[in-house]
């Protein structure tokens, strides 16, 4: 009987090496503990890699990995894989994002008892200190406060349902989820973010994106009460850090709970040096329970992948050049892009995903379909979507799907065009893709474009009126942003104008750009 080859780069818990271990077919190397320069000879004859964050799945480990054919990062992120490296060589990478969901979200509540109560300084001053003063630490109670929680994903909505048993008031922003998914929970659900700038406490599960960075700031600390309580247990930098510290020090914020930071490890940040803050050291994943769920899921994922059963939470779709026309992949990248794009104009739940195809490139509409159906939730879901598991994760969302042939074509021998139907609005965008590999948006809402689908850019419906240009062009100067180019598309009655800046563009900008009168529609987007 032949055997698989299964190379250990890190550690993991036994459980999962024992897995490994104990499988007939598979031929186990355990190389957590040689360096990374030894373990470059260890992995030229893996069929699969088991890593964690101590191994770079870079252009060395690649190259030195002639046989490889999947690799499992045992964990959730995967900053440190090549996906575009493992995907051009064919190799499938997955994670494993689901077992650390109950350990994150019992972290999250631990910091929001220790905030509320001091418990660690409480701890400290006993422990430590050995001073016994019960009045220094008068805290309070969860029960009937005002809770917040921003994204009711996997961790968020069980944080809710918690922080329900504690008998606190919830209320929920996701504006990429239908009501119904927190109300049947009895959760309350708002589509006006300054609900949850009201609340209590805060705390926030969002994937981290150019949407969500620095997601709270000095502008929106300002509109919270007055000891108002943070929880980050998500990702470091979806608080503004700077603005989290001023605000700490002034007491404007009572307390903060933080497990995660922008730049890690943070052994020298400011908030450190605070009284009022609750600090752990990116501990999400820290429990016994699921460091053995990461390996076990991990071992046996690796196992699958190894035989070719299966590739559960493949973060990537391998393409092998050398099995499909040349012309299929810039179409792919396109799809996905459009996608992107188009989830980006409507900030708000996916009702469904259209898919329609004109000439060759219609004989891959199902590809087709996955690539944009992972641009489209990417916006909302982050690294929670793949591609893989897009299509069932959509069809929780309850998002339908269609696909179409199309016959005629005027002008282009292959055009591939997203319809995206909302909960407020659908958008529509065409795109081809010229001389082999030059992806172009060729249409927009029924408006007629040339765009390179790349970049920053800023949408503005308006009344086909004159002056519009000069209006917008002066007051993005006003705000220090430059214009890199104007594309304008007149219909009827009114035109649809992309601007492509160099700088991100906030909201204060954008609703500055909706108040001119001929105005109809802005939005913001980023591909």
């Amino acid at each position: 009987m032949s055997k698989h080859t299964i190379v250990v780069c890190d550690h993991i818990h036994e459980d999962g090496l024992n897995i490994l271990q104990n499988t007939e077919d598979i031929n186990y190397v355990y190389a957590a503990d040689i360096d990374k320069v030894a373990l470059l000879d260890v992995i030229k004859d893996a069929d699969v890699a088991i890593t964690r964050s101590s191994t770079d799945v870079d252009e060395k480990f690649l190259n030195a990995a002639t046989n490889l054919k999947a690799i499992i990062r045992a964990g959730v992120g995967y900053d440190n894989v090549d996906m575009e490296g493992c995907s051009k060589r064919g190799i499938i990478a997955m994670n494993v994002p689901t077992a650390n969901t109950i350990a994150a979200v019992e972290l999250t509540m631990a910091h929001m008892l220790s905030c509320m109560r001091k418990f660690p300084y409480a701890h400290n001053q006993l422990k430590q200190d050995r001073i016994w003063k019960r009045e220094d630490w008068y805290g309070n109670e969860l029960y009937g406060k005002k809770l917040g929680v921003i994204g009711f994903g996997n961790i968020g909505h069980r944080v809710a349902l918690r922080a329900k048993s504690f008998e606190m008031d919830v209320v929920t922003y996701d504006p990429y989820i239908p009501s119904t998914k927190a109300t049947d929970l009895g959760i309350n659900y708002t589509t006006n973010f300054d609900d949850i700038l009201a609340c209590d406490i805060i705390t926030i599960h969002t994937p981290k994106n150019q949407e969500t960075l620095d997601m709270i700031g000095e502008e929106e600390i300002a509109k919270m009460k007055d000891g108002v309580i943070l929880i980050n247990c998500a990702r470091g930098g979806l608080y503004n850090e700077e603005a989290l510290v001023n605000n700490l020090k002034s007491g404007k914020i009572a307390m903060a709970g933080i497990d995660v930071f922008k730049k890690e490890p943070a052994t020298d940040h400011p908030l450190l040096d605070l009284d009022n803050v609750t600090v752990t050291a990116h501990l999400g994943a820290n429990t016994k329970e699921s460091q053995k769920k990461i390996a076990t899921q991990a071992a046996e994922n690796a196992i699958e992948s190894a035989r070719g059963i299966a590739y559960p939470n493949a973060l990537n779709l391998p393409i092998d050049e050398s099995k499909i026309p040349t012309f299929v992949k810039p179409y792919i990248e396109l799809t996905q892009k459009m996608a992107f794009l188009a989830a980006q104009l409507d900030k708000s739940a996916i009702r469904s995903i259209s898919v329609c195809a004109h000439g060759e490139i219609k004989d891959y509409l199902d590809s087709l379909a996955t690539f944009a159906t992972v641009g489209a939730l990417a916006v909302s879901a982050g690294d929670e979507i793949n591609y893989v598991n897009a299509k069932f994760i959509a069809e929780e969302k309850g998002i339908k799907f269609d696909t179409c042939e199309v016959n005629h074509c005027s002008g282009y021998n292959n055009k591939v065009t997203i319809k995206i139907t909302t909960e407020k609005r659908v958008n529509t965008i065409s795109g081809t893709v010229f001389d082999e590999d030059v992806q172009r948006i060729v249409e927009l809402d029924g408006f007629d474009f040339d765009i390179e689908p790349k970049g920053k850019m800023i949408l503005m419906r308006n009344n086909d009126v004159p002056g519009v240009i000069g209006e917008v062009g002066k007051l993005l100067g006003d705000n220090k942003i430059n214009i890199s180019d104007f594309r304008l598309a007149r219909g009827k009655d009114s035109a649809l104008a992309v601007i492509l800046v160099d700088e991100s563009v906030n909201h204060k900008i954008l609703d500055q750009i909706k108040t001119l009168e001929a105005a109809i529609s802005v939005a913001y987007a980023e591909v």
